[in-house]
């Protein structure tokens, strides 16, 4: 229960926060440029309605920028905004004398993270889902996709690029507990992005987790052959990431 309390109270912080924007924008932000696009270049929409492929089609262009750019920035973002909270309010010394200990603490604003990414991927499918429909409802020629919805495809997506987050995350987090400034753990994010998308053709480029998002798409769409198990290693460097960051926190002489 003082787990719950505690996710709670870290759920009602974020409300006024950036990052809570970020997640619905996000969500919507590509699914609103394809729908924008079908309808701009509504001439092609009565062919496209009738692919059996039509769905897997706008999945993949769905992901294109997603998976390399704006998904590993948003996560970025996110995790350092929500971390940063108590160093911006100054409410470290606050928060600590409350009657909960240091690992209710951690891990509850651990899990809002997690769970904001849960709603983003919501956000996402449904951005998907209204950007595929909502076009051939408004073009006259155009018709309801025929082709069946291939859920279990964006079920199986939808978890690995998850799982391929979670380092993301993890080391966000870490970096965010460790410094007052908000702009190192930003900087330290941005500068482990653009090196990432300078690996992805380096046979080694898995050391660098924040790859994953990207390896993931690009192995998706028959560019790249991956020899390595890239969901595995995501989910190892999560709890390395988690771990190190755990014993950081708690063994920390000034928190806050």
């Amino acid at each position: 229960m003082q787990f719950i309390y505690s996710f709670q109270s870290e759920w009602l912080k974020k409300k006024r926060n950036l990052a809570s924007w970020l997640v619905i924008i996000g969500g919507f932000f590509t699914p609103a440029i394809l729908l924008i696009y079908s309808l701009v270049y509504h001439s092609k929409l009565a062919e496209a309605s009738v692919a059996p492929n039509f769905w897997y089609r706008l999945w993949e262009n769905s992901w294109e920028s997603m998976a390399i750019f704006l998904l590993p920035m948003g996560v970025i973002l996110s995790t350092s905004l929500i971390t940063q909270i108590e160093f911006r309010n100054n409410t470290w010394k606050q928060l600590h004398t409350l009657p909960q200990n240091l690992t209710t603490i951690f891990f509850s604003k651990l899990s809002v993270i997690i769970v904001m990414m849960l709603q983003f991927f919501l956000l996402f499918n449904i951005g998907v889902y209204l950007a595929g429909v909502v076009p051939c409802l408004l073009v006259k020629d155009a018709s309801y996709p025929k082709a069946p919805i291939p859920f279990f495809i964006f079920l199986r997506d939808n978890m690995f690029y998850f799982i391929d987050c979670l380092p993301i995350i993890a080391l966000q987090y870490l970096i965010s507990l460790q410094f007052k400034n908000f702009l190192v753990p930003i900087g330290c994010g941005i500068a482990l992005w653009i090196l990432s998308v300078a690996v992805f053709r380096w046979q080694y480029g898995y050391l660098i987790p924040y790859t994953y998002c990207g390896f993931h798409f690009l192995e998706n769409i028959g560019k790249l052959k991956l020899s390595v198990p890239i969901h595995v290693l995501a989910f190892g460097w999560f709890v390395l990431f988690t771990i190190i960051s755990y014993i950081l926190y708690i063994t920390k002489k000034e928190k806050g």
